[in-house]
């Protein structure tokens, strides 16, 4: 082999390996373009959104503690900080909502050409409707807060004035928003619509709160009343009035009906706020069209017993109220028996709730049909609420029960205290229980769909034989309908209008005048019925506390065990959560009657 070849192979070789290297140097840097491309296209997409949900909770949760701080202070009744400064700072609050809201809907407005993917889950005619009614009882009550500013003005902050003013054209932009914006699924300027969003959760929040504190301390200073006059000594009852006399002869009616209108205000921002995070939890959501169905008309055909119990327990409601509230400030034996009273009604109505809500759970276990485990932020938000708002009941129930067991003293509805707090407990695991299982069913396809009309003969049919056949455009529409039905079923403009997919031609039938009737099914009548129950039922055991019917202050052994301040903040924190989960259970009961 010459020297020549021997140089040249080597050479070749050189170059050989040479190459080898560079492509697989290549390649590897490829690769790991790939890998750096992946991990861009990672952190751009899941950590960012996770950040904005993260720094916006910390922001709203930062706004509720500051407002939380200024009450505390402001329950303290210092010199310090005043009811001014926690008003001025939700007022500051409110006009930020106002700005976010108004620029909301001038950029939706702005793209009206652009469709807007809407969750039907969010929430409902009849809840907005609701609202509504909420939102006018405390526009009225704004209206009374500026005719007592007023009578006092020369003497009290302006802020008492500008703030009814801004929480009332706060209430009426914002119940514009609930009607058309709440179900929108937000996928512009996320980031930016989360802190609005969040902002608007929080600041109802407040809201909520500031109306809890003012309730609550009018109760405790008519508790603290009710105990100076049956002789206990050494308690401070906070005088709210303004130092100068008023300059109208209203000022007086209008600061007692303030504390009548209060839970209706209260039950608005709370229930607002949870509306609110359901829209901030849809932010970048990517809507599941087979699950986002609009349900049909609901069917009240049997509704008999359920109504007339319903009425009948929100009537003698109504008498135990007027009773109790007239006979607790009277004689030591007048207390007692209306306290007597109010705990063997008590008793009478969980035992019926109880029964109702045992009674659904059996129907449902004879009935083996799979849970919906599809996401839905709106119905996992109302399991988390009623579980969340029954530890406020919870709690005072099993303060009541040491207390009946622990007492020295034992008046004549001791027992029917521990009985009554027993039942508190039962019924609440079983009517959270009926609730939960009944929003999580999966509803059969048959029931889903309207009836199917029954076969009718050829010449009543669009496709009848006599009629020629027809290729054009309109026999293509109905070539693929399965493809096509959930997209046209689901999608909604702004107009709130649904298109819903035509049928085959061979189901579009011309009857000649038949109603065909559904078949009855009794599972389902009793479930309505008991679902009518139970919400008249929840709607009275709301209506006795929010208006002044609370024998926790007044029948004396809970105070006996746990002291007048550890016992009065057991209240004071349990009370408003036991209101919200009644008004809770209305609403998820209505949505279950909905459902079945």
């Amino acid at each position: 082999m010459s020297p020549t070849m021997v140089e040249h192979n080597g050479l070749d070789i050189m170059c050989l390996n040479k190459y080898c290297h560079s492509s697989s140097s290549s390649s590897s840097s490829e690769h790991d373009k790939k890998i750096f491309s992946k991990l861009k296209l990672s952190l751009s997409e899941e950590y960012p959104r996770k950040n904005a949900e993260i720094l916006s909770g910390q922001y709203g949760t930062n706004l509720l503690l500051i407002g939380a701080a200024l009450m505390l202070a402001i329950a303290h009744h210092g010199p310090s900080v005043k009811e001014e400064h926690l008003l001025s700072f939700v007022t500051c609050l409110m006009i930020l909502q106002l700005i976010w809201m108004m620029w909301y809907i001038l950029v939706r407005d702005r793209q009206k050409n652009t469709r807007t993917e809407k969750d039907v889950h969010a929430t409902t005619c009849w809840i907005r409707g609701g609202l509504t009614l909420l939102a006018l009882l405390s526009l009225i009550m704004d209206a009374f807060r500026i005719g007592y500013y007023v009578g006092y003005q020369s003497c009290v902050s302006a802020v008492l004035g500008v703030y009814p003013v801004i929480h009332a054209t706060h209430t009426i932009a914002q119940v514009h928003f609930l009607w058309f914006h709440i179900k929108d699924v937000i996928k512009s300027f996320e980031t930016f619509e989360r802190f609005g969003v969040i902002h608007a959760v929080f600041t109802n929040l407040l809201l909520w709160c500031n109306g809890v504190m003012s309730e609550a301390e009018h109760f405790l200073n008519n508790h603290k009343r009710r105990l100076s006059a049956l002789g206990y000594g050494n308690l401070t009852i906070v005088h709210s009035e303004p130092h100068c006399n008023c300059t109208t002869s209203t000022c007086s009616m209008f600061s007692s009906s303030l504390f009548y209108l209060y839970p209706f205000n209260v039950e608005y921002h709370i229930f607002v706020s949870a509306m609110l995070f359901v829209m901030w939890k849809n932010i970048g959501r990517t809507i599941d069209l087979s699950s986002n169905r609009k349900r049909l008309a609901t069917k009240t055909q049997g509704l008999t017993v359920g109504p007339i119990l319903g009425l009948l327990a929100l009537a003698s409601t109504i008498g135990i109220l007027v009773v109790y509230v007239t006979h607790v400030e009277e004689s030591l034996k007048m207390r007692q028996s209306a306290i007597s009273m109010f705990y063997i009604y008590g008793i009478v109505m969980l035992v019926f709730m109880c029964s109702a809500g045992a009674s659904g759970l059996l129907i449902y276990r004879a009935d083996h049909v799979p849970l919906d485990t599809s996401k839905n932020p709106s119905r996992q938000l109302d399991t988390e609420l009623l579980f969340g708002s029954s530890i406020g009941s919870w709690l005072m129930s099993w303060c009541s029960i040491v207390a009946v067991l622990g007492a020295n003293s034992s008046p004549p509805y001791r027992w029917t205290n521990l009985i009554y707090s027993l039942l508190i407990v039962l019924e609440k695991y079983i009517q959270n229980l009926f609730v939960v299982e009944s929003l999580y069913r999966k509803q059969d396809d048959g029931e889903r769909e309207e009836p199917e009309l029954p076969a009718a003969p050829e010449i009543f049919s669009v496709t009848s034989s006599l009629a020629p056949p027809y290729n054009g455009i309109i026999n293509r529409a109905y070539e693929t309908p399965d493809r096509n039905c959930s997209t046209m079923e689901n999608e909604q403009e702004e107009s709130g209008q649904v298109y819903r997919c035509p049928r085959k031609p061979s189901e579009v039938l011309l009857t000649a005048g038949n109603k065909v009737k559904e078949p009855t099914n009794i599972k389902r009548q009793i479930l309505k019925n008991i679902a009518v129950f139970l919400i008249m039922c929840n709607i009275s055991l709301w209506i006795l506390p929010a208006f002044g019917c609370r024998p926790q202050y007044d029948n004396g052994l809970e105070q006996e065990t746990f002291g007048f301040s550890i016992w009065t903040t057991v209240l004071n924190f349990a009370i408003p959560l036991n209101l919200f989960y009644r008004m809770h259970s209305v609403a998820s009961l209505f949505e279950v009657f909905r459902r079945v």
